[in-house]
């Protein structure tokens, strides 16, 4: 028996088993953070300052994220000191139970970069509990037969603390027959044995009471106490034996319950019912009678659950056979649990970053994983792979830690979203595994300029078109998400001048619609090109352009527009004269009309409405060429009159109307009286026009009648009588020509002589033109002189050419050849039937000719003007008229009756005759017929 001098001697203990224990977990985890604390410290006690201790500096905390990775957190780290905090109750009996070393081992992990440090904390007993027997009281049935020294083990006191603060030493109240011994089982339990000194004496005492106190090694030390109490029997002086002490069994973790483990087998040399023995267990745990199950009758032992490898590795079970005398014999079993893999692998996700933008490099950590498996050998050995083809890999960063990295470029537009299965399988046989699933969102990324739906865009748009109308739509896209995919449209450039680009069209920023600000002229504009560009709202953004080509169509919105034979400033109409011996087919005139429009809306054609003699006529559907059908008749008018209708080729067409006045006459002359004798239509210019001339008239009589009062007065005054000489019958006085003082130009551009005769019945009046000094040159009307006499006898109205002006003879041959026909030049006129060149080109340059015609008209220079050989324009629109709103229609266009062309013939404004003969046309109107 140990001295109790020893037994009361703790910290003899405690300062050889701390070093011993410190030396042994220094050398068991040598790279690890490690600290040491003692239990049930206060939440919020101080550990240690971990930021210190990993070399972190304070002010780097918060970037770095330092915080603890472990199942179940009894510390936290404080994220502005760095202290390692104990945030939960650390009971060490309940963490690490009858282990001699307690260690809480977990990780903390740091962001920023990622590291994983391992820190094991060390927690010490302390003496928080009290040693407990099983039993308040222990009962024992001794014979009085037994011999001293005879041992009888006794349930032992459990103590939760560890180390010097465990169970250390029982003892026994002093008592003359029992004595006390210290055993210990081969896992280290101690318990009390009670060993008699001496023989009993029924007779003498029959009953026995003792206290059993149990110590442990704390300061101050703490017990606890049970009682004993001895019956003392009858002598049975044989009792139990066991087969053997000692049995050690393996068993696999998974067997199922109910399974028999082992038999035990006592004898009993006594007879009778003293040798009838009882199993039972016998100084055994909780953990046993949870686990096992023992038969009292037989001594078989089988299982009550079923076990885990993980939990308990090993059992040992203590059995006692007693037969009735309380006779009893112990033995032990040792159980081995034997490892399966059970246990499947667990995976366990510490961090992942998501969403990742998809312009991360290659090697970028999306997510740290954490595996475990808590089977032991090759059974607990587990490594990680990804299931299915995926853009990651995995990468062993430490103890059971793996970092899952991108392996590639990673493209939103391709794939948004990844579902990756991390798979952890272990060693085992056969392997068992476990997966997780990780959702990873790529996010978004201006990688992704817009994209037009076509190369190019080409739009055909009718002219006249409504202001506002849509005239196309471009579209773009752009498989970038929020404003990265939100594209604008605007134009850019365009080949119209920047002033204007904004009145033609416009285009919606959101829609990329292009509307039309205006009605579109193919007149004025036929084609425009824009640029137009499409624009993301990224950060940089990024943009594409495109050409839009906008045909302006053609639309039949010009009626034709006849230029020959037009109507005088006054309204009257031309007349053209034909020779009385035209022959058939001889060009008597040509109406030129153009058409604003171009192709099939341009293409003329000349019909005839009216005529006076229908198959006198023929007109050239596609040239306008007006042609005697027949020779002329003595029956035949020597006034014709053609209504001839132009009409374009547009669906509907459109129309002009021209009106021809044809007079058979070999000479200019000759043509006046049948023109002055012809009516003139009802015209309320021509009205007035007659009354502003009634009237000018009536002022010249009246003025004439003063005048010639006041000479009267003048001369009646005289005394001299050659004063009224002129006033003799048969004389005549004539007076030069004289412009009167308010006569202005195109006014009246006559001189008048006054001849009274001799005889008072009888007056005659001339009126003779002006010669050119006095009257304007343009008018060719003011060449003639007419002579008026007025008698009263037979009051008749005679008028008389002035035989002093030449007039020269009209040109009897003005037909045209091939190439004088008016339009283009050459073979590209077409034939008579109306072969039109159907190209636009063709349409164009005519009316270019017919405009350059009419611009040298215009200027005075060309033989339009008064001379004889030309068309007779300025004979036809008096001198007032000009043709400088008239488009230049000059170029290969001839002039019927005459062999003259457009050409410069300015010498010929001096009023004298060609030799060609005089102009073949005239003027009619009111002032004629008058």
């Amino acid at each position: 028996m140990r001295p109790r001098a020893e037994w009361s001697s703790p910290a003899r203990w405690r300062q050889v088993l701390l070093p011993f224990l410190m030396s042994l977990f220094c050398g068991a985890l040598p790279d690890q953070i490690r600290y040491s604390i003692p239990e049930e410290l206060a939440k919020n006690s101080v550990v240690g300052n971990l930021a210190k201790d990993l070399g972190l500096s304070v002010r780097d905390l918060p970037a770095r994220k330092l915080r603890v990775s472990a199942e179940k957190e009894y510390f936290t780290v404080n994220p502005e000191s760095g202290d390692l905090l104990v945030s939960d109750r650390i009971d060490r009996e309940q963490i690490c139970g009858k282990k001699s070393l307690c260690i809480l081992d977990f990780d903390t992990v740091a962001e920023n970069p990622l590291n994983i440090f391992h820190v094991a904390v060390l927690v010490q007993d302390i003496n928080d509990n009290t040693p407990v027997f099983k039993h308040n009281k222990i009962d024992l049935k001794i014979g009085e037969s037994t011999k001293p020294g005879k041992t009888f083990p006794l349930d032992p006191a459990l103590d939760s603390d560890a180390g010097p603060n465990s169970l250390q030493r029982y003892h026994l109240n002093d008592n003359e027959h029992f004595d006390l011994s210290e055993k210990q089982t081969p896992n280290g339990h101690k318990y009390p044995e009670l060993i008699l000194k001496h023989f009993l004496d029924r007779e003498k005492q029959s009953f026995h009471q003792l206290v059993l106190t149990a110590v442990d090694g704390g300061d101050p030390p703490q017990s606890g106490t049970t009682q004993i109490q001895i019956q003392v029997t009858d002598a049975n002086d044989n009792p139990p034996v066991f087969n053997q002490d000692i049995y050690k069994v393996s068993l696999q973790e998974g067997v199922p319950r109910g399974f028999s483990v082992l038999r035990v087998t006592a004898t009993d040399q006594d007879e009778g019912v003293n040798a009838e023995i009882t199993y039972s267990f016998h100084n055994v745990d909780e953990l046993v009678e949870q686990f096992f199950n023992l038969d009292k009758t037989t001594g078989e032992i089988t299982t009550k659950d079923y076990f885990d490898f993980e939990t308990a590795n090993s059992y040992t079970l203590s059995v006692e056979a007693k037969d009735p005398g309380d006779l009893a014999a112990h033995c032990s079993i040792q159980v081995e649990i034997l490892d399966e893999n059970d246990c499947a692998p667990e995976v366990m996700m510490t961090s992942i970053f998501t969403p990742l933008p998809e312009d991360s490099p290659p090697g970028t950590v999306v997510a740290l994983i954490k595996t475990r498996d808590r089977d032991s050998g090759e059974n607990g050995e587990v490594y990680c792979s990804i299931l299915g083809k995926a853009d990651f890999i995995l990468n062993s960063y430490s103890k059971n830690y793996y970092k899952l990295v991108t392996d590639g470029p990673l493209d939103r537009e391709e794939i948004p979203e990844y579902n990756i299965s991390v798979m952890a399988t272990d060693r085992g046989k056969p392997p068992l595994s476990s997966s997780i699933s990780i959702t990873l969102h790529i996010a978004d990324v201006n990688d992704n300029a817009p994209v037009f739906q076509q190369a190019s865009y080409v739009v055909h748009v009718a002219e006249n078109n409504p202001p506002g109308a849509s005239i196309a739509q471009v579209s773009a896209s752009d498989p970038d998400l929020g404003p990265n995919g939100r594209v604008s449209y605007s134009i850019v450039a365009s080949d119209l001048e920047p002033r204007a680009l904004a009145s033609y069209v416009s285009v919606s920023a959101q829609s990329g619609v292009v509307f039309a600000q205006r009605a579109f002229d193919h007149e004025q504009l036929r084609a425009f090109e824009l640029t137009l560009q499409a624009r993301d709202q990224g950060s940089p953004a990024l943009s594409a352009n495109v050409s839009l080509r906008v045909l302006v169509g053609d639309r039949n919105d010009n009626a034709p527009r006849v230029l020959y034979p037009a109507l005088g400033p006054d309204g009257s109409a031309l007349f053209d004269t034909v020779p009385r011996a035209a022959q058939p087919g001889y060009l008597v005139t040509k109406v030129v009309a153009v058409d604003a429009d171009s192709g099939h809306n341009a293409w003329l054609s000349y019909h005839v409405l009216q005529a006076s003699e229908p198959g006198l006529f023929s007109l050239g559907l596609r040239t306008g060429e007006v042609r005697t059908a027949r020779a002329l008749g003595d029956r035949d008018a020597a006034r014709q009159r053609l209504l001839v209708a132009v009409r374009d080729g547009g669906q509907p067409p459109l129309s002009a109307t021209a009106t021809l006045l044809l007079v058979f006459a070999d000479s200019l002359q000759e043509a006046l009286p049948d023109v002055s004798e012809r009516q003139a239509p009802a015209d309320p210019q021509a009205e007035l026009q007659f009354y502003l001339v009634v009237a000018l008239a009536l002022i010249s009589v009246l003025f004439l009648l003063a005048v010639i009062l006041a000479v009267a007065l003048r001369l009646g005054r005289s005394s001299s009588p050659t004063t009224w000489g002129c006033l003799r019958p048969g004389l005549c006085v004539k007076s030069g020509p004289v412009v009167p003082p308010n006569c202005s130009e195109g006014t009246l551009p006559y001189a008048y002589n006054l001849c009274i005769a001799s005889d008072s019945q009888k007056a005659r009046l001339n009126f003779r033109t002006m010669t050119k000094e006095m009257g304007p040159p343009q008018d060719l009307s003011n060449e003639a002189s007419l002579e008026i006499s007025v008698t009263e006898e037979n009051n008749k109205l005679s008028t008389n050419s002035d035989a002093s002006v030449r007039q020269a003879p009209p040109n009897t041959d003005w037909r045209f050849s091939q190439a004088q026909r008016p339009g283009t030049s050459g073979s590209q006129n077409g034939d008579e039937t109306g072969t039109w060149p159907n190209n636009q080109f063709d349409t164009e340059m005519l009316q270019a000719m017919i405009l350059a015609s009419a611009s040298e008209a215009a200027d005075g220079s060309s033989t339009l003007g008064g001379g004889a050989g030309t068309m007779g324009l300025s004979a036809r629109y008096g001198p007032q008229f000009t043709l400088q709103h008239v488009p230049d229609y000059r170029q290969n266009v001839y002039i019927p009756g005459s062999n003259a062309t457009l050409t410069n013939a300015a010498g010929k404004r001096d009023g004298k005759a060609p030799a060609g003969g005089n102009g073949s046309k005239k003027k009619s109107g009111k002032k004629e017929k008058k």
